[in-house]
């Protein structure tokens, strides 16, 4: 049986009188490469936000792996955060002052880790994300999709039990772009990695297996890739978009 790795009962989230998410109910299953869509303030970033413990949650509940949020106390939550989540930012949000490669260790320097247990897993992902021969430059000195796969190794060096991308290629070029999504492809299928990601893009979108739309803070669709093609599964998107009045951030 697969194991679910985050679920939410009726989750509600609020900013005083405005209520951005209402009764989300949600299960995310081990594996799973899911994006998260919808116009412009239809509550995918405060999704993203409240399910990765950024933010807090109005009403409801979130269970991690299973583990109720309500029943851990912030300590609990911030080990939960460093040991079984990775992000990847649109902003990189990279070090200047470190190298690739101490910017991709980081997180496990910070557990102090055993040195040969964090050039094992560094070698896994430089050769799955090709970034190689970057790892001794500074963020200064590479490109906008190569600083992106130096912040996805950093997510992904920890094994997070899932990984939170909040508009990845956003700022990337159409080829950085794709390059990147084929590289999330390949973490999904060969490491079992959970993806979560939020994205305007029907595009990227048509790389995930499932997408879920949103609407005035609920989920009102869902479409699942099955045995699509990508090109097919792209034109499913854009009319289910076009149906729902439009695409936006």
């Amino acid at each position: 049986m697969t194991a679910t790795i985050i679920q939410t009962k009726q989750l509600t989230k609020s900013f005083g009188k405005n209520q951005v998410l209402r009764n989300i109910d949600l299960t995310v299953t081990q594996g799973e490469f899911t994006a998260i869509m919808g116009p412009s303030g239809s509550g995918k970033s405060t999704l993203m936000n409240v399910l990765s413990t950024i933010d807090r949650f109005s009403g409801g509940d979130i269970l991690l792996e299973e583990k109720s949020l309500l029943d851990l106390n912030k300590r609990a939550l911030r080990q939960f955060r460093q040991d079984r989540m990775g992000f990847i930012f649109q902003d990189y949000n990279l070090l200047d002052m470190l190298t690739v490669k101490e910017n991709i260790l980081l997180p496990l320097s910070l557990r102090k880790m055993k040195s040969e247990e964090m050039e094992s897993r560094l070698k896994k992902l430089g050769q799955a994300l090709g970034i190689e021969d970057i790892l001794d430059k500074y963020p200064n000195e590479i490109s906008g999709g190569q600083k992106q796969r130096a912040a996805s190794a950093r997510a992904l060096i920890t094994n997070p039990a899932i990984v939170f991308a909040d508009e990845p290629t956003g700022a990337l070029d159409s080829r950085s772009a794709t390059q990147l999504l084929e590289q999330l492809v390949h973490l999904n299928k060969s490491l079992h990695t959970t993806i979560l990601m939020v994205t305007h893009d029907a595009y990227a979108a048509s790389y995930c297996r499932r997408v879920i739309f949103l609407r005035d803070g609920s989920i009102v669709n869902e479409v699942y890739a099955g045995e699509q093609s990508q090109k097919d599964f792209y034109e499913r998107i854009l009319d289910t978009q076009s149906l729902m009045g439009g695409k936006g951030r």
